[in-house]
């Protein structure tokens, strides 16, 4: 059970400085955009992936990308700490050009958080261990200081009681809620999340996107991939519908599910309409 008081708790009871992204209110438009993607192009080989794709995440914001298979969700947002490069264009993550490789790379990624669809844990190391080491080895905290923060955050997503255990001993959607905790104590200004609900049982979907459901509400900035139409709904500030590698439509959720503009935006949500 998502431990729900602590995770609507306030900033001095998490934890968290105001750096974590944790603004507990949305972005307004006249905030400088923590994420800025400026004209930019994606190949693979002679596949055009992403073209010339301009988007813009403010602090406190959360973006929803949704679209069919293959029309570039993934890509983009793997793009934005450079999991996937680019081949024109710019990406800055709060005003610095994310860099070409390297220290600076490193130093960059480590500002924003990213949650897989496949986990992507150390299988060998303990569920404490896995949200310890990333605050340990590149923020260079104490180890009492880091395990008592993972502790803190195991405890805000639910699975405290799992901190001694490996993740195999974990059900899927427990795996995915360390995942969003081991990101969280990164204290990061965003979190990519890449389909994190895709590899799951139904029944554990749930449980995941309450949590993002509640950081969306303490005002995280985030940026998700995903096929959940009533995440969308209820989370989004706003709305990106891709298709074949170009944004077709930025939206409110209520104007982009309700009042479409365009006609593939429309035959999607048709072919989808089930899940909205």
């Amino acid at each position: 059970m998502v431990n729900k008081q602590s995770l609507t708790g306030s900033p001095g009871h998490s934890g968290f400085s105001d750096t974590s992204g944790f603004s507990g209110s949305s972005a307004s438009p006249g905030l400088a955009p923590v994420i800025e993607m400026k004209h930019v192009d994606k190949f693979y080989g002679s596949l055009h992936v992403l073209k010339d794709v301009s988007l813009s995440v403010c602090k406190g914001e959360v973006v929803v990308l949704i679209g069919p298979s293959g029309s570039g969700k993934s890509t983009l947002c793997r793009t934005i700490n450079r999991l996937e490069t680019i081949d024109s264009g710019e990406i800055r993550i709060d005003g610095v050009p994310l860099p070409q490789e390297g220290k600076k790379l490193a130093e960059l990624r480590s500002q924003v958080g990213m949650v897989f669809q496949s986990f992507n844990l150390f299988a060998h190391k303990t569920i404490l261990e896995n949200v310890t080491i990333g605050p340990v080895d590149v923020l260079h905290k104490s180890r009492k200081e880091a395990q008592e923060e993972a502790l803190r955050l195991l405890e805000r997503v639910g699975v405290k009681d799992q901190a001694n255990k490996v993740p195999a001993q974990l059900s899927g959607g427990q795996q995915q809620r360390v995942a969003i905790a081991r990101s969280l104590a990164m204290h990061p200004k965003a979190i990519l999340f890449d389909e994190p609900t895709s590899a799951l049982d139904p029944e554990m979907i749930g449980e995941v996107l309450q949590v993002m459901t509640e950081l969306a509400g303490e005002g995280m900035t985030m940026v998700v991939v995903t096929h959940e139409m009533n995440f969308a709904r209820r989370a989004a500030n706003r709305v990106v519908f891709l298709d074949g590698g170009t944004i077709l439509e930025e939206n409110t959720p209520e104007e982009f599910f309700d009042h479409p503009k365009t006609q593939r935006a429309r035959d999607f949500l048709d072919s989808i309409q089930h899940h909205v």
